[in-house]
């Protein structure tokens, strides 16, 4: 009721005043309050670019970033400390602390899986999940062939980005005309263990990692669009009943065998290329992708596809590279073993060489990547393979596991957007690895490893390092 008695007296109002004021545009000036309305802006065209990090930019010295770094990087919140920062342009190491000292480098070991992928695989590499006929009437199986990423989602948008569907899967075994009622799943690519030492099984149902099997969907996860949600225990018998279902046989009846030699092919789906799976694994530090990249690695460089033989590999491409791997402990391909140990002056050379400057003609000057030759325009350059790296990695401040830090109204806040770096986080270890342009405009690339101090404790303060490397003017 008193809204319409509202309604009636505004009304009133208004006819009242028509008598008396003659109404102006409203684009004018207001009768009484002397207030302009201006008209809206030209529009402006933006103009996106990426540029280099100029040339004739300043390089850092020792005793001006030694300066500068003398508090941030003495805070006792860093625990047990180690730390490496670089020229890449250079290769000179500007300033370190125990650079050889073994560390738990946590998720920033994912530097070290996608360097070796870069160095021995093509970045247009695909895995081919396969359904085959089975040695029984009736009987389909289900080839992993290591893609964690295929998707049973009604609309094909699984966890991952361009994730094969099982759908397709489906619809290829039912044109085939097979008659199904019994689906095997052979998970024999895979040998081994499921999960490493070091390895924390209630971190299944926290959602960190599924034991480690060659097919899966979305990851293992129970939500297929949660992150974090829980893991299956068993993903890929998990991966056959779902199969088994769609296809309108018993799921209860779906077990572990494996393929005969030859068996006719009914159906396959190809996972995206390694660069996006690279991508989708370091900006999101996925645990699971990175240990199925692992074993892509080793299959590539003819190991055994397990936790030791993609660990093996690993150190082995890195070694051909002309790393140095002394002092390096690898469990796992993740970072997730509380028993893996990395020196923080390997991550930096890797972050380093990433970021080292094109070299037109001629070798790599730093000699430790292999060269391969990229356009510039004028002439062919030599830039590291690894280059891709950096284009990994998450932005302070923006995405991924970085996407919650530097973003207080803290000192830190000064790095978003400017700092670029894989993380690493245990209870009792955590890390960045990465780049940043400091305000001379020069590349500065640095490992910074905290262990022993909980994580709500060292995170701000390596972040407050890699600030205080944006901040600084240290010619």
């Amino acid at each position: 009721m008193w809204v319409a008695v509202l309604v009636a007296t505004v009304v009133a109002v208004v006819v009242a005043t028509v008598a008396l004021v003659t109404v102006r545009p409203w684009t004018e000036e207001f009768r009484h309050g002397g207030l302009t309305i201006a008209a809206p802006p030209a529009p402006v065209k933006p103009f996106p670019q990426l540029n280099p990090a100029a040339a004739s930019a300043p390089e850092p010295s020792r005793q001006g970033l030694a300066a500068a770094l003398a508090q941030v990087a003495t805070s006792p919140d860093l625990g047990n400390f180690a730390g490496s920062i670089s020229d890449p342009d250079t290769r000179a190491t500007l300033w370190s602390a125990d650079p050889d000292k073994p560390m738990i480098p946590a998720s920033t070991l994912k530097v070290m899986t996608t360097a070796a992928a870069l160095l021995v695989l093509p970045p247009d590499h695909r895995l081919t999940t396969r359904v085959v006929a089975g040695s029984a009437p009736g009987e389909v199986v289900l080839v992993g062939a290591g893609d964690p990423t295929l998707t049973a989602q009604a609309d094909g948008k699984g966890y991952y980005p361009n994730g094969p569907r099982l759908s397709d899967l489906v619809a290829q075994v039912r044109a085939a005309g097979h008659p199904v009622d019994t689906v095997v799943v052979d998970t024999s690519l895979y040998s081994g263990p499921t999960s490493a030492a070091g390895w924390d099984p209630a971190d299944i149902a926290g959602g960190s990692w599924a034991p480690i099997e060659p097919v899966m969907i979305d990851g293992g996860r129970l939500d297929p669009l949660v992150e974090y949600s829980p893991r299956s225990a068993t993903p890929a018998l998990d991966a056959g009943r779902r199969l088994a279902l769609e296809l309108g046989a018993d799921p209860a009846k779906v077990r572990l065998g494996k393929a005969a030699p030859g068996a006719a092919e009914l159906a396959h789906v190809d996972s995206a290329q390694l660069r996006d799976r690279l991508r989708d694994m370091m900006i999101h530090s996925d645990d699971v992708l990175a240990e199925t990249i692992g074993r892509e690695i080793a299959a590539a460089t003819g190991g055994e596809q397990s936790f030791a033989g993609a660990a093996s590999a690993t150190l082995t491409a890195l070694k051909a590279a002309g790393f140095d791997t002394a002092g390096v402990t690898q469990i796992d391909n993740s970072g997730l073993s509380t028993d893996d140990r990395v020196p923080a002056r390997l991550l930096d050379r890797i972050i380093a060489e990433s970021a080292a400057s094109a070299q037109p003609g001629g070798a790599d000057p730093g000699g430790t990547t292999p060269p391969s030759v990229v356009n510039t325009g004028d002439a062919a350059a030599v830039a590291s393979p690894l280059a891709p790296l950096l284009d990994y990695l998450p932005v302070a401040g923006g995405t991924g596991s970085l996407a919650v830090r530097f973003v207080d109204g803290g000192p830190q806040r000064a790095g978003a957007g400017w700092v670029r770096a894989k993380t690493g986080t245990l209870s009792v270890s955590s890390a960045l690895a990465g780049y940043v342009l400091d305000r001379d405009g020069r590349v500065m690339t640095f490992a910074l490893m905290s262990n022993d101090r909980p994580p709500e404790a060292s995170r701000p303060a390596l972040d407050a390092v890699a600030t205080t490397l944006r901040n600084c003017g240290c010619s």
